[in-house]
């Protein structure tokens, strides 16, 4: 799970991101208002932790600018306010949670584990791009993107690609990537899936032969993190 932590008291991005790391989750970083939005409007995550006093744009702005935007990832806010009306104002503006500091991270982890079981799965389909590393997947446009420039997909390879980001973190077996990508009907091997896995890596892997993206997992299959 990717989480985006929105804070600009130092001391405290460590202490929640080495923890939230700690519990297997991505952590994501962003110290201002206009950041965590810029962010929160072109990258993918499954939940948002927010801060309301933030400089540059303060927490309920960029609560409201999302869901304005058709964000709709869970969000928790953070504050260290202790005004029912701040809470009232905050979850009226869309946020999903409240929690006022200081807070034990036993309580904001129960949080956040509430919040993501109740959270659709994420789908790329919510977004027009998703980034990570030197690439960017255009989903309008089925279009890849290195460093600024078109990588050449083919269509199986771009579908592949686009299982792998929606089961992000998941460990995927070959029969599952055949019958999902591939369809039932079409009676490829497995052998068929690490080719194509192959392929990919050479276009999107900074170094193919030591992947960071899409991993394989020794008599699982393989996994995507990005």
């Amino acid at each position: 799970m990717r989480i985006l932590l929105v804070e600009d008291e130092p001391g405290l991005v460590m202490t929640m991101s080495d923890r939230l790391r700690g519990e297997g989750y991505e952590v994501e970083t962003a110290q201002d208002g206009e950041a965590g939005l810029a962010r929160a409007t072109s990258e993918s995550f499954d939940l948002i932790i927010l801060d309301v006093m933030l400089p540059r744009k303060n927490g309920f702005d960029v609560c409201r600018d999302l869901r304005q935007q058709g964000v709709s990832t869970p969000i928790i806010m953070l504050t260290a306010r202790g005004q029912v009306v701040d809470k009232v104002v905050g979850l009226k503006l869309g946020a999903d949670d409240y929690l006022t500091k200081p807070f034990e991270m036993i309580e904001l982890l129960a949080r956040i584990e509430a919040r993501l079981r109740r959270a659709p799965a994420a789908s790329v389909h919510s977004y027009e791009t998703y980034r990570f590393g030197l690439i960017e997947v255009d989903f309008r446009r089925a279009e890849v993107l290195r460093e600024g420039k078109v990588v050449e997909l083919s269509a199986r390879e771009f579908q592949l690609l686009r299982y792998f980001i929606e089961h992000r973190g998941s460990t995927l077996s070959r029969d599952e990537l055949l019958n999902e990508v591939w369809g039932y009907n079409a009676m490829p091997s497995t052998r068929t899936v690490d080719v194509h896995v192959a392929w990919l890596r050479q276009k999107i892997e900074p170094n193919p032969r030591h992947p960071r993206h899409l991993l394989t997992l020794h008599g699982l299959g393989y996994k995507f993190v990005g």
